[in-house]
């Protein structure tokens, strides 16, 4: 379940190496929408919580994060209907609880428990984020696994992103970060093995880490 559109040929492929043998329904909560309507979607003012996501197009699109609960719970539904076995919500954004009758995944759960698990609490925990107007946001977010927490910001989505993560986790570890994390599934495994080829320090990729322990339920 991806919040963006349906097939997500830069995620799912990938992510399916954690998950063998594993049966994939894809589902997007704009699957179906026109340009205008997932422009309404868009942050109303500077001050709204904001998440990024990947289109059918191959474009990217940043998104009002209260507009987009409706329709992910409507997605949630929508496959549910066909007889999944569990739905894994591929985004790293928080979300209020969903109804939903199957196991239901959050990867932003699963991530930070995995960070949590695999990190110093005492460390310098570096996070790479989407956004700049998501900085502040995962600062708070990620103060509840690490006592210090240093973030910067490069897209996954933009032309140059491998070089864009590379250098964000370059000047994270150049703070004193002991452990790096890319945190949006649309950092891919070639970010992660450039970021961690210009620090000395672990960095930690959110699609695999969720993906490995999604697998744990579903494999």
């Amino acid at each position: 379940m991806t919040i963006g559109q349906a097939p997500r040929v830069d995620l799912v492929p990938e992510l399916l190496r954690w998950l063998p043998g594993v049966e994939v329904v894809e589902r997007g909560a704009l699957d179906g929408l026109g340009a205008e309507q997932i422009a309404e979607l868009a942050p109303s003012s500077s001050d709204r919580p904001v998440l990024t996501t990947r289109l059918a197009d191959g474009s990217s699109v940043v998104l009002d994060h209260d507009k987009v609960v409706t329709r992910l719970q409507e997605a949630v539904r929508a496959v549910e209907g066909l007889g999944v076995d569990a739905t894994l919500v591929v985004c790293t954004g928080e979300f209020p609880a969903l109804d939903h009758t199957r196991p239901l995944l959050l990867a932003q759960r699963l991530l930070n428990a995995g960070v949590r698990g695999l990190c110093d609490h005492d460390g310098v925990l570096g996070v790479v984020c989407p956004l700049p107007d998501q900085r502040e946001m995962t600062a708070v977010r990620w103060s509840r696994v690490a006592r210090s927490v240093e973030v910067a910001v490069a897209s996954p989505y933009r032309d140059d992103a491998v070089e864009a993560v590379a250098a964000a986790a370059r000047g994270l570890a150049a703070r004193g970060a002991r452990w790096i994390v890319l945190d949006c599934m649309g950092y891919t495994e070639a970010m992660r093995v450039a970021a961690r080829q210009v620090c000395e320090v672990p960095v930690l990729l959110a699609r695999s880490v969720v993906g490995r322990l999604a697998g744990e339920v579903v494999a």
